[in-house]
């Protein structure tokens, strides 16, 4: 397991990496978002625009495809202008589903891809980044899979993942009805990619209505 530091602030002035065109990115929306009251958690507004679309304007420039994944009817989601794709797996299964659902819409949409990174979509400030910080602990480790942390917290929805373990995952998630995400990642080799939480968390996540208002004053 690697951790290091490098700069990767909310706002950061230093040039934005070019996108991995070997990496497909998963947007997972398919949470129930029940300290929200219901409903799509990624629609509600923060600085005149969605969660949704500040995730998309950081996540997007670092990825050569991007799936939005997402229950239920698609059309309230069509005018962001992604392909969506429900899960994979039925049941509500969690954030590994919609892991699972990136990796099978690669294998079949995104062929180029390689890899899968998995972005939560409450995450207003992620690093821009992020990517190329995942695909380097990668590298660096020997690892099959690596995600991010901060402030000593591991965030494992942050991840990037080998599409060549899509058939593992499912065996996982079907067969052995595994649904924690360490559970799974701990049959590999785990790279981290540790970010500083200086001025605040980039990862920081908006679950409840008190934490759209301070992720209101953080925009500010």
């Amino acid at each position: 397991m690697r951790t290091g530091t490098a700069p990767s602030l909310a706002k950061s002035d230093l040039p934005k990496p070019e996108p991995n065109l070997s990496v497909a990115g998963v947007l997972l929306a398919g949470g129930l978002a029940r300290r929200m009251g219901g409903g799509d958690k990624c629609l509600r507004k923060l600085g005149g625009k969605t969660l949704l679309e500040h995730v998309i304007d950081r996540a997007g420039p670092q990825v050569g495809a991007l799936l939005l994944n997402a229950n239920g009817d698609t059309a309230r989601l069509s005018a962001f202008g992604l392909p969506i794709a429900g899960d994979v797996v039925e049941g509500n299964a969690g954030p590994l589903a919609g892991v699972l659902t990136g990796m099978e819409w690669a294998v079949a949409e995104a062929p180029d891809c390689s890899w899968v990174v998995s972005f939560a979509t409450d995450a207003p400030f992620l690093p821009e980044d992020l990517v190329a910080r995942l695909k380097r602990a990668v590298e660096e480790d020997g690892a099959d899979v690596a995600c991010a942390s901060s402030g000593g917290r591991v965030h494992p929805v942050f991840a990037l993942w080998p599409v060549r373990l899509h058939g593992e995952l499912r065996h996982a998630m079907v067969e052995e009805g595994v649904r924690k995400v360490d559970v799974w990642t701990g049959r590999y080799n785990l790279a981290v990619a540790d970010f500083p939480v200086t001025p605040f968390d980039p990862f920081f996540n908006a679950n409840s209505p008190e934490d759209l208002e301070t992720a209101a004053s953080l925009l500010e």
